[in-house]
C-alpha cells in the first residue's frame, strides 16, 4: 500500500503548499462571505469594487477602471454596460480625452455604494477573523496588497529573452542567376573568339 503524502488534517501536500491554489481557496471563502452579507440580490464584489473605483475617481474612463481594479477591459465593457442599464453610472465623453468614455456614479449609484459600505466592512471583517492575531491580519492585507500591485513578471520575463535572442538577419549574397548569366555570356564570347582565331 502507498504511502499517504497528504498534508495535516487530509490536506494534500502539493495543494497545501501551493500560493496559487491556496489564493483560490481564500478567494472561494471570500465570495462565499460576500454573497452571504449582501444577499443573492446584492450587488456583486466586481460591481462593489467598480462603484467605489469611479466614487473616488471623478470622471475615470473605462481604461482608468481596469487599472484600478484589475478587471480586465472586456469583462469591465461588458459590467459598465449592465451597471448603465441598471442606472448606477452614467457614461459620457472625457473631456481629456475625446476618445474615451468617462464613467460617473449616479444618484442611485450612489446611494447604492453608501447600502454597499457597511456590508464588505461586515464581510471583510469576517474574512479576517479566520486570521488570529491582528499582526497577522495587517501582515495577511499587506502581503495581498503588494500581491495585487506587481506587475506581470512573469510575462516581461518570457518576452524579454524572445527579442535579445533574435540574431541579426544575415546580408544577402547577390542573386546567382546573374552572376550565371554574365558567365555564360562571357563563355560564349570567348569561344567565338576562339573560333575566329582559328579560321
Amino acid at each position: 500500500m502507498a504511502k499517504s503524502k497528504s498534508g495535516a488534517k487530509g490536506g494534500i501536500a502539493a495543494l497545501d503548499q501551493s500560493p496559487s491554489h491556496l489564493l483560490h481557496r481564500a478567494l472561494q471563502r471570500a465570495l462565499d462571505i460576500y454573497v452571504d452579507e449582501f444577499g443573492e440580490a446584492g450587488i456583486t464584489q466586481r460591481q462593489y469594487a467598480v462603484l467605489a473605483a469611479a466614487d473616488e475617481r471623478e470622471g475615470a474612463t473605462q481604461a482608468d477602471l481596469v487599472r484600478i481594479t484589475g478587471i480586465d477591459r472586456s469583462t469591465l465593457a461588458d459590467m459598465a454596460r449592465r451597471m448603465i442599464g441598471k442606472g448606477l453610472l452614467e457614461r459620457e465623453r472625457s473631456n481629456i480625452d475625446a476618445r474615451a468614455n468617462a464613467v460617473r456614479l449616479t444618484e442611485e449609484g450612489r446611494l447604492a455604494l453608501a447600502a454597499a459600505r457597511p456590508k464588505m466592512a461586515q464581510a471583510d471583517a469576517r474574512l479576517l477573523k479566520l486570521i488570529s492575531g491582528g499582526g497577522r491580519r495587517s501582515a495577511f492585507v499587506g502581503l495581498l496588497r503588494d500581491l495585487a500591485r506587481t506587475p506581470d513578471a512573469p510575462k516581461a520575463e518570457k518576452k524579454a529573452p524572445a527579442k535579445t535572442e533574435k540574431a541579426p538577419k544575415p546580408a544577402k549574397p547577390p542573386k546567382p542567376a546573374k552572376v550565371a548569366k554574365a558567365g555564360k555570356a562571357g563563355h560564349k564570347g570567348g569561344h567565338k573568339k576562339a573560333k575566329k582565331k582559328a579560321a
